[in-house]
């Protein structure tokens, strides 16, 4: 679009003239006279009836009744069941983000039973990676990151948020407690340590650490990202857009923004310690070490009052000074005389150091919300600006939505009403956001607008009967009879269960459709949003870096603990404005999931940014996906990336027998979970001849290419030039892509 001024260069004065006057009506604000309820959105859902279809047999749940319904009525045909293999694949990566292993591979192949499908998605959904691939998810949308942003972007402690999340998703924490702990877990009666560390979801705002800075200032910003991301994860509305003036087109004033900011304005942001390991052994640190410490002070103390008699005068001086007072080399100089007069005091002083680190190392903090004792009087600011204060408000949520029942509602009203079942936003917008992971688009494909400049639903009744279904399951009984006959599940699922949602899409036989391209889709439904197939779809950041692990054997599966520092180019964090040092995680910790990587708002991982993760300067509701070379560099070229490829080559020489034939087959299923084809086991096989015959005469370029840690067995030559071929496979555009 070009700016008003700019037109005046290019337009004749009297169209612009125009323009000017015409521009403010076409940002109108909402007609006072509109009647409240008239947008979907804001009216209840109700449960609608399952839509009746001609080919019923192929219905597997309720879902594909109304999918099919919608089919039907456009005379389109739904595509075939995808082949087991790429249903099996797709399903791991989509419910736990790693690929299938060959044997889980092999066996669900070899398994004929008419549930080996719904045994798998029971299986997945019950594994701890569960919790990481979908709080993932959440944590974008939680804007996490392991710093302040900013310039100086210093680093902060906020992993114990994330594993809290990771683990209430693997609990299945049902979604309406698992929203008010993190919106309220401190106002909880006897609120736990787990219920207050779930508050971090609105600490994960940026903090400003520059020199001259008001405080009060970045303390409001903080709050309007709190409301503005409240607003559009929980109930999917752009309220952030009333911060300076009433909304444009939807029906949310500027008192509205700054009553629901008052809720978040009586909070305080303390840093909360937790103790870490076992509680005896911190007790019998801390002894050990105001013992050993107890023993210094009495060794220096008997120095003063009988010292030696070839004490220096210049350590005779400094004893005489209160120990608190000495400057760091006056003690440096009495710590080496007292090594020298008695043998076992250097050693004291190590022993002294060591449970110091273990003592600091046994607590963590972490960032959480707390409410003040003494509330804040919240206003109006006047054109958004935190200096000019209008008319005091108190809380209160949008007067377009059903209204908190208690007098002086507090966060944890706040939090209640976002989950009360009379909302009409909370569950629409939170099926949708699953339902979008599956498909690559939302059934309303503005995820994050569900206002009137949102995009309608493209399958309304399915979306209302979703959106009843988290928060009333169905009985068992009233989903197998929308089904053909086959496996369902007997037990009723819990309200707000995910996992329960989860379960019925990836059990659908609209989510088991094939995701081949079909021309007779190519002008009818170009973007899918009929779902008439599955849809293609690149993996997020994290995934690409987890299946490079996965090939390889590097994996390590360990469960939550601290961010760590996977290699990345060198220099990458020192392009801020602070140079920070990126201390490679050797052992266990280099070869962690992806999600893990501690993540810089300023200089993130390069690895990560280039395959489109979220830059958690604010919420994150859906992931875009581009197509650059840079990407290509970055898996090519990558030192992770490379070492992948390394240890891949060793892994495929070690676990496969037979010849190039087979263990190329090997390698393949590794990467891809299928076997290659005619054409591509030849061109594989080709490449391979060719580094075998350039390696032979080149043993340096050999040891140079090889993983070093590999089995003194495998001939340094032979493991070059697998890792090329191994490089080829993990760089193919099918080996990152869900089908």
């Amino acid at each position: 679009m070009i700016p008003l001024y700019a037109m005046r260069r290019r337009w004749p004065a009297a169209l612009v003239a125009v323009l000017f006057c015409i521009a403010p009506a076409l940002a109108a604000e909402w007609p006072a006279n509109r009647p409240a309820s008239s947008h979907w959105a804001f009216v209840p859902p109700v449960r609608p009836p399952l839509p009746a279809v001609k080919n019923a047999a192929w219905c597997r749940n309720p879902i594909d009744r109304f999918v099919l319904a919608k089919l039907e009525a456009q005379g389109i045909a739904p595509s075939p069941e995808a082949p087991r293999a790429t249903l099996l694949r797709r399903v791991s990566l989509d419910l736990i983000g790693l690929p299938p292993t060959p044997a889980e591979m092999d066996a669900f192949l070899a398994d004929k039973s008419p549930d080996a499908y719904e045994k798998v998605v029971d299986r997945l959904l019950a594994s701890p990676h569960y919790g990481e691939r979908w709080g993932r998810h959440w944590l974008d949308a939680a804007r996490y990151a392991d710093s302040n942003g900013y310039s100086i972007d210093a680093p902060r402690s906020m992993w114990k948020y994330r594993d809290w999340v990771i683990d209430a998703t693997n609990r299945d924490m049902p979604f309406d407690e698992f929203t008010i702990e993190q919106l309220a877990g401190d106002l909880l009666p006897n609120a736990t340590l787990d219920q207050k560390i779930a508050t971090g979801f609105h600490r994960n705002t940026q903090i400003n650490q520059e020199g001259g800075i008001d405080p009060e200032q970045f303390r409001v910003e903080s709050i309007i990202d709190r409301v503005s991301t409240a607003g559009t994860v929980f109930l999917g509305l752009t309220i952030g857009c009333a911060q300076c003036h009433n909304h444009k087109f939807d029906p949310i004033s500027q008192k509205d923004f700054y009553s629901f900011f008052d809720f978040f304005n009586q909070c305080d942001e303390p840093e909360l310690k937790i103790p870490t390991g076992d509680a005896t052994q911190r007790e019998k640190t801390h002894a050990e070490l105001l013992a050993a410490e107890k023993e210094q002070v009495e060794f220096i103390a008997h120095l003063s009052e009988h010292g030696a008699t070839d004490m220096p005068a210049e350590v005779a001086v400094i004893l005489k000074i209160p120990a608190g007072k000495r400057s760091a080399k006056q003690k440096a100089t009495v710590t080496e005389y007292a090594a020298r007069a008695d043998g076992g005091f250097a050693e004291r002083e190590a022993r002294i150091k060591v449970l110091k680190e273990n003592e600091k190392n046994a607590v963590v903090t972490t960032l959480v919300m707390a409410q003040r004792p003494t509330p804040r009087q919240t206003y109006i600011f006047i054109k958004g600006d935190f200096t000019r204060h209008g008319d005091p408000v108190t809380a209160a949520v949008p007067a377009i939505l059903p209204q908190i029942k208690a007098k002086n509602p507090t966060r944890l009203d706040l939090a209640r009403w976002i989950v009360d079942p009379a909302n009409p936003l909370t569950a629409r917008v939170t099926v949708n956001r699953i339902w979008q992971q599956y498909f690559g688009i939302g059934l309303v494909e503005t995820e994050n607008d569900f206002g009137t400049q949102g995009a309608a639903p493209s399958n309304p009744q399915l979306l209302d009967w979703l959106a009843k279904e988290f928060v009333e399951p169905s009985d068992p009984s009233v989903i197998a009879q929308a089904a053909r006959p086959g496996p369902t599940s007997s037990q009723k699922a819990t309200p707000w269960s995910r996992k329960a949602i989860h379960r019925l899409i990836v059990t659908s036989a609209t989510y088991r459709q094939s995701s081949a391209a079909r021309p007779d889709l190519a002008e009818s439904d170009p973007y899918n949003r009929l779902v008439a197939r599955q849809s293609r779809l690149r993996v997020d950041a994290e995934i690409v870096r987890d299946i490079g692990l996965e090939a390889s054997g590097l994996l390590c599966e360990t469960i939550d603990g601290p961010s760590v520092f996977p290699p990345q180019p060198d220099g990458v964090t020192n392009s801020g404005q602070v140079a920070r040092q990126w201390k490679t995680s050797i052992g266990p910790d280099r070869y962690r999931r992806g999600m893990y990587t501690f993540f810089y708002r300023g200089t993130p991982n390069p690895l990560l940014t280039s395959f489109d993760a979220t830059n958690a300067t604010a919420t994150c509701t859906r992931r875009l996906r581009s197509n650059t070379p840079l990407q290509s560099l970055i898996e090519m070229n990558g030192e992770a990336s490379l070492e992948f490829a390394r240890a891949m080559a060793v892994r495929v020489l070690r676990e496969s027998s037979g010849d190039a034939a087979a263990r190329i087959d090997y390698a393949f299923r590794l990467a891809t979970s299928r076997k290659p084809s005619a054409d591509e086991l030849t061109v594989l096989s080709r490449i391979l001849e060719k580094q075998l015959s350039a390696f032979a005469f080149d043993e340096k370029g050999a040891d140079a290419l090889a993983w070093k840690d590999r089995p003194a067995a495998v001939d340094a030559k032979k493991a070059a030039a697998w890792t090329v071929v191994c490089r080829v496979i993990l760089n193919l555009d099918e080996t990152i892509t869900r089908e």
